[in-house]
């Protein structure tokens, strides 16, 4: 009966160990993970790269480079009334303060001259050659208003002629005389391929006229 007892209770204490060694084999371990803590969305904010010689720019800044650019305007080529209007860069010197003193010949017409050619027509170019200061004329043709009124700018402006056979007369009358001086012009006159034919200066008082003639043969 002893013997019964002591081999139930061995029997029992090899099982308890067995039992306990098995449930520790079997237990399961979870590995932790690594956690974005210095991000409370969770997500990963790309790294930013250190600017270098070559690598100047933030990825992350938007492109304002066009920002407080203005746009290049248009050139227009006509001013309102019609005339061409030369862009290039033969204009009367800034340094230019005043024009010159009124003098009594020139409250006179004044005769630009008179020349032939085989053109079909005319190109007329003036400008004020001295102080931009506001001279204004009137341009006829054989004794008909051509254009009512034109301003005298630092640039050459004009129109086109077409040249009938014969004599053509072309007279400039001074509106005015600006704010200082006489009215005063330089006026270019080409050909139909843009060769230069003459070249004129006029200095005139108020209502005073320059008379160029081109004889068409």
């Amino acid at each position: 009966m002893l013997k019964n007892l002591f081999l139930i209770s061995f029997i029992l204490t090899g099982w308890a160990t067995f039992s306990q060694i098995d449930l520790r084999n079997n237990s399961v371990r979870f590995d932790a993970s690594e956690s974005n803590l210095n991000s409370p969305t969770g997500f990963e904010i790309p790294a930013i790269k250190t600017p270098t010689l070559s690598n100047t720019k933030n990825p992350n800044t938007p492109n304002n480079s066009n920002l407080g650019k203005e746009k290049e305007k248009q050139i227009d080529m006509q001013n309102g009334d019609g005339l061409i209007e030369y862009t290039g860069t033969n204009k009367t010197p800034k340094y230019f303060t005043k024009d010159k003193e009124e003098k009594p010949e020139y409250g006179k017409d004044q005769y630009l001259g008179d020349f032939k050619t085989t053109a079909k027509k005319a190109t007329f170019m003036y400008r004020d050659h001295e102080f931009v200061d506001g001279d204004m004329i009137r341009v006829y043709v054989n004794g008909e208003i051509e254009i009512p009124n034109a301003r005298l700018e630092g640039s050459f402006r004009g129109f086109d002629l077409p040249l009938k056979d014969g004599f053509n007369k072309i007279d400039f009358e001074a509106l005015n005389q600006g704010s200082s001086g006489p009215n005063t012009a330089q006026l270019n006159i080409y050909d139909e391929i843009g060769n230069l034919l003459a070249s004129y200066e006029w200095n005139l008082l108020t209502g005073n006229k320059a008379t160029a003639i081109l004889v068409k043969q």
